[in-house]
């Protein structure tokens, strides 16, 4: 399917505590986005590893989750610019208290569809080899793990690669 040049509007999710509607991020949702992401990792300085760049330049592949007026979860994701069936998702975050109802593989099921109406393939992604949590929820959404990478993001930054294939 090519791309119409129309993007699809925003899409209500039913959760055990209500509506939540994901829609594509834009530029000014990267102040909530971003004054969330070390709470939402437990005061981890997390916040460095996502610029703004990905709400300036990726609004298309990037998505914010909201419960009315409450963010709850964002995804930010791009098609690759190497490999024309590649799209890789960047950074993914929800909510703690939040955490469990689905949110999470709502906006990955959200990128996956809109990836697949560019032409691509699969989808890849990295998390840390001691995050076993990451590793087990991606492939209950079916990605499988393609290997894991010695010093991927530096010393002693090790990496799982994970993919999973579309329809």
């Amino acid at each position: 399917m090519q791309p119409t040049g129309r993007r699809p509007r925003a899409r209500a999710y039913n959760h055990p505590v209500g509506v939540v509607t994901i829609r594509h991020a834009k530029p000014s949702d990267y102040g909530r986005v971003i004054g969330r992401v070390n709470v939402w990792w437990g005061g981890r300085d997390m916040a460095p590893m996502l610029p703004k760049l990905f709400f300036l330049h990726f609004e298309g592949t990037s998505f914010v989750a909201e419960d009315g007026d409450d963010l709850v979860g964002f995804l930010c994701g791009f098609l690759s610019q190497t490999e024309q069936d590649e799209a890789y998702i960047h950074f993914v975050g929800v909510a703690p208290d939040r955490r469990g109802e689905g949110l999470g593989r709502d906006l990955y099921e959200r990128f996956f569809e809109e990836v697949g109406g560019h032409g691509r393939k699969s989808v890849l992604c990295v998390t840390s080899p001691v995050n076993q949590e990451s590793v087990a929820f991606h492939e209950a959404l079916g990605f499988e793990v393609d290997r894991v990478v010695e010093d991927y993001d530096g010393p002693g930054e090790d990496r799982v690669l994970l993919v999973r294939r579309l329809a």
